[in-house]
Parts: structure tokens; sequence; C-alpha cells
């Protein structure tokens, strides 16, 4: 088989995906109402392990992927937990474990957190992400692979009608 109708840097690339984590289903593109994903391979879009696992597939193959934190999202960090004060707490978000907040950092930025533990009168939020630290089973299928375009390339992205680019 020739290298080019392998999966290899810019290429876009068209997945199905089931993602397992602690033997439960986390997320899937496969079902009734859920579509495939796109993207371009070399430009870091998805997490390391996932795209190296990519590299050499061609469509149509199946592959099981086994991925610790350092190949995924990382360890836990422990400086990307916050403790505030209950009182500085917005009043319609519930103190419960769990419950997930959206924030601005000091540049603007949004960033998610959530409430990680509720003790006296502080809550405890973490930021990181909540794939942190856990080890990733994904179920992957190559449905499409073809060449990016220049532009794609120079845009790191893909383009939703490449043709209409060229």
């Amino acid at each position: 088989m020739a290298a080019e109708e392998r999966v290899q840097e810019n290429d876009v690339v068209t997945i199905h995906y089931t993602l397992t984590v602690d033997d439960e289903i986390w997320d899937s593109t496969e079902g009734e109402f859920m579509e495939p994903i796109q993207f371009l391979i070399g430009q870091g879009l998805l997490i390391p392990g996932l795209e190296q696992a990519l590299y050499g597939m061609k469509v149509g193959d199946r592959r099981h992927v086994h991925l610790g934190p350092e190949l995924a999202y990382g360890e836990v960090d422990e400086e990307s937990f916050a403790t505030v004060r209950k009182k500085d707490m917005p009043q319609e978000v519930p103190l419960e474990e769990g419950v997930e907040l959206e924030m601005s950092d000091d540049e603007g930025d949004v960033i998610i957190g959530r409430i990680a533990q509720v003790k006296g009168d502080k809550v405890l939020l973490d930021f990181n992400h909540p794939l942190a630290g856990k080890t990733l089973d994904f179920e992957i299928e190559v449905l499409d692979r073809r060449p990016a375009t220049e532009e794609e390339i120079t845009h790191g992205h893909v383009h939703a009608d490449p043709e209409a680019h060229e």
C-alpha cells in the first residue's frame, strides 16, 4: 500500500471514536444523533497520544488506543485548585461537588472550573481538565482521509468545503 494512502502529517482525517474511562463510556461519536469528527493531523488539535495513534492508519482501520495521563490530559496539577469563600460564590450556583462554573481569568478568557469540595465556609474549585490524571481508552475507526489544502495547512484547521478554496 502506498504511504500516501496512510494517515500522515497535514492530512484531514475523519474518525469515529468511543472514549472509555474507568470502564464507563465517557464520550462517543457513534449513535443515532452523533457525527464523526474531522480534523487536521499535525496541528496539535487532538490529545497527543490519540494523534500519534492515527499516524499510519488507513481508511477502514480500527484500533484500540490505551493512553496514560502523560499522553492525554496530563496529571492533576495541584496549582490548578483555588479556595474561595462561600459568600464570594454567585448565589445562583448550587454549592455541590461536581457543579461546573464558567469564569473569566485575569485576561478575560473563559475558564471552566468545578466544585471539588465544600467545607465550612470555603469552596475548593478545580480548574484541571475533568480527565486530568485519568487513563483513557479509545476505540477509533478511520472513516476518511485526504491531503489538506495549502489554505487549510496555513490556517491550521479544516475548511468545510476545501474545493471552494483551491
